[in-house]
């Protein structure tokens, strides 16, 4: 029977030039006390302060689609357009700050990845169903407005991120 030669140790990854002086980078793990500068410096906001800030947004965007038709329906409808997306996205936060107590940090990452694809599809299965249910749930419903609401509220994520707050240096 006839065996293949083992690879050496050192082959490069394929594809790359070995004239060009490139170096494998070398993979080093932090320090604890590395990881705790790295997590000082970092800025983030919490789930709960954008789904606050989501609700503030639909109250202002209900509010504003009111004053300027003059009609409640359109406000209503600008409403529950901010709520299909508030209530899935605090459903969502109360999921992914539950914590799981795991031994592992390969199985809490794993873990991790895992809940977040779950909630996400949660939520996304909640808002699709919020906007199914919307003809029934709001009187003399207007769509163009409950896509507004929506709209604006959902970008809030954006505004999230550019006006996150500071630490550190």
């Amino acid at each position: 029977m006839k065996t293949m030669p083992a690879a050496p140790a050192t082959a490069p990854h394929p594809g790359w030039d070995e004239g060009d002086g490139a170096q494998e980078a070398e993979f080093k793990p932090l320090t604890a006390e590395q990881a705790r500068e790295l997590s000082r410096t970092q800025s983030s906001w919490s789930p709960w302060m954008v789904v606050a800030l989501q609700g503030v947004v639909g109250l202002l965007v209900a509010l504003g689609a009111w004053a300027l038709t003059g009609r409640v329906p359109v406000g209503w409808s600008a409403g529950y357009g901010a709520l299909a997306v508030v209530i899935p996205a605090a459903l969502f936060a109360r999921g992914l700050m539950r914590r799981v107590p795991l031994a592992d940090p390969r199985a809490r990452a794993m873990g991790a990845a895992f809940g977040f694809l779950v909630w996400e599809m949660i939520k996304i299965a909640l808002t699709v169903a919020m906007l199914v249910a919307a003809p029934k749930l709001v009187v003399d419903l207007s769509w163009p407005a409950l896509l507004v609401g929506l709209v604006l509220t959902m970008k809030v994520y954006w505004v999230g991120l550019m006006l996150r707050p500071k630490r550190g240096t």
